[in-house]
């Protein structure tokens, strides 16, 4: 939980908001610091660099200005511009908050303030700035950026590091829209061959008469419309990375031509005698589950073992936790920006939304979901009726891939999500269905964060 690394100044001239806040927030952040004088804020900030400020906008006169909420606003901002501020106001100065908001606060809340809107707030303003400001984090790239901090993306970075460096064939396995082509990219990225050529091919999309041509490459008068001589994908991606998508579509007859070269290292253009010598490092990607795979009527096992010295498994979406929160800045900052519209903020509900929605498409689907919203969306801020789910998106159980995860509370956690979607949110339903009360229902949803 981003929260819990936290560090927050709660500035108020008021003792009963310092310790109301204090109180409420010691318990999840790391630290809470709280201080009554405004004139202390540049000593403050100078000795420690705070994540979230929560900045009172009026004091007793310190500063002759009628407005000191922005007048210190503006000094957070020029001696700290990376913080954080989040003003607190009366209803009565909500256009001085607006106001503020325009000069560079993050956010604003109301007093009398509820306890769960100010956690909601931190939330998702630490959400979002980790979200900016963590591309590439897990690996050193410069051209791929894979977001999640969740246990299994974690286990996906500790494998890409050690699996990156050599010249071991990889096969990634999973869902349509959980990244895959990202982590090919990756691979090859961190790799000793990143200076050399990464060429991707959808062989499943290749016909019989087009997959020698396109692979292996032809010469001159090979066939008809053979105008000129053509590098195949292999001798392009000499010294480099083959990325092979969705080889798990292709005929067997594909399949055996496919182990000759791997087997002997060389191609043979069609119209040629001549061999030629290929040094590439292999990729593969397929959504089909292992169990067809493993079936050498439908799959060579001889190419299996090729192709497969590793295998990583590229995560649904519903099983990376608080992922989908990050995911969600991201895209939406993204979107924003391409859209030219001013940044936006999530109702508390949206990201529930999000939460308890099962995401067959993945994080593909995810991205179309919310690129339609900022689309869509007249105002600033995003609320749950923005989210209009695809009914073309629909679970399949033939292509799903799991990690096998046998851990209880990961399965307690699909349990949950499977019965709120199944009942459309509606917690007293999927309560009555899993067999607990309402309270234990309230208690596993914070719990896991859902």
């Amino acid at each position: 939980m981003v929260l819990k690394n936290a560090t927050i100044l709660v500035i108020d001239d008021d003792v009963d908001v310092l310790t109301a806040l204090r109180l409420l927030l010691k318990p999840l952040v790391k630290e809470v610091v709280t201080e009554k004088n405004p004139s202390n804020i540049t000593s403050q900030i100078e000795r420690t660099s705070y994540d979230i400020i929560i900045l009172d906008m009026n004091f007793n006169g310190l500063v002759n200005t009628g407005n000191e909420g922005i007048f210190w606003l503006n000094k957070i901002r020029k001696q700290k511009p990376e913080t954080s501020v989040i003003l607190m106001t009366a209803y009565a100065d909500i256009d001085l908050a607006i106001r503020g908001l325009k000069e560079g606060a993050s956010d604003f809340l109301m007093k009398p303030w509820k306890n769960e809107k100010i956690i909601e707030t931190i939330t998702t303003i630490l959400s979002q700035k980790k979200s900016q400001n963590t591309q590439k984090k897990h690996l050193n790239s410069n051209t791929v950026e894979i977001i999640g901090d969740s246990d299994v993306m974690t286990d996906i970075f500790t494998k890409l590091k050690k699996v990156a460096p050599t010249d071991a064939n990889v096969l990634i396995l999973g869902e349509n829209g959980t990244g895959k082509d990202l982590i090919a990219r990756a691979l090859h990225d961190n790799s000793n061959r990143k200076h050399q050529p990464f060429v991707k091919v959808d062989v499943g999309a290749l016909t019989e008469s087009l997959f020698e041509s396109e692979l292996f490459g032809y010469k001159k008068g090979a066939f008809t419309d053979a105008r000129e001589d053509r590098k195949g994908r292999f001798e392009a991606a000499h010294g480099g990375t083959l990325f092979l998508d969705e080889i798990g579509n292709i005929s067997l007859a594909q399949q055996a031509r496919l182990l000759t070269v791997l087997q002997n290292r060389q191609v043979t253009p069609l119209g040629s005698n001549t061999s030629i010598s290929i040094d590439i490092r292999l990729v593969c990607a397929t959504n089909i589950d292992p169990q067809i795979l493993a079936d050498e009527k439908k799959f060579r096992k001889d190419l299996i073992y090729r192709i497969n010295t590793v295998d990583i498994i590229a995560p649904p979406l519903r099983d990376r936790g608080t992922d989908i929160t990050e995911l969600a800045h991201h895209f939406v900052t993204l979107y924003a920006e391409k859209y030219n519209k001013s940044p936006f903020s999530f109702d508390s509900g949206f990201i529930s939304k999000l939460k308890n929605h099962d995401f067959p498409g993945n994080v593909r689907e995810l991205q179309y979901v919310l690129e339609r919203a900022v689309i869509m969306t007249d105002g600033s801020v995003l609320k749950p009726e923005d989210l209009v789910f695809s009914s073309i998106e629909r679970p399949s159980t033939a292509t799903r891939i799991t990690t096998k995860s046998l851990n209880l509370d990961d399965l307690e956690k699909n349990a949950i999500l499977n019965v709120l979607e199944k009942n459309k949110g509606n917690v007293s339903k999927s309560a009555k269905e899993l067999g607990i009360t309402r309270a234990a229902l309230y208690r596993r949803l914070e719990k896991y964060e859902l």
